[in-house]
């Protein structure tokens, strides 16, 4: 998994940069196939914004957050990705399972 992280108004610190790596395992641990992953951090006066992409195959899953509190956007961020791997997941592998709603029975 590669990992861009960027900040707008906003120099990246070696704790932030451990932290985003730190919740953005959690959604790699979920599915294998991530390529690649871009992160901004950003802050607009008084609110600190998080933007993610995850370029999985097939697809592209985005999610941003916003919070007053940089650490609590990454959070929620975690969180939203991680819902959305996990749908993308059950929709991929549910894809190839489906036996189209016959059953069969062996014939005696």
């Amino acid at each position: 998994m590669n990992l861009q992280l960027t900040g707008h108004h906003l120099d990246v610190t070696p704790a932030l940069r451990e932290y985003v790596l730190s919740k953005l395992t959690r959604v790699s641990n979920h599915f294998d196939h991530v390529i690649d992953v871009k992160v901004t951090l950003s802050v607009e006066k008084l609110i600190q914004k998080v933007e993610a992409t995850l370029h999985v195959p097939g697809n592209d899953l985005h999610a941003a957050c916003s919070d007053e509190n940089m650490y609590s956007a990454i959070d929620m961020l975690a969180d939203k990705l991680d819902r959305q791997v996990l749908k993308h997941k059950e929709k991929v592998s549910d894809h190839h399972k489906s036996d189209g709603g016959v059953k069969h029975q062996a014939a005696e």
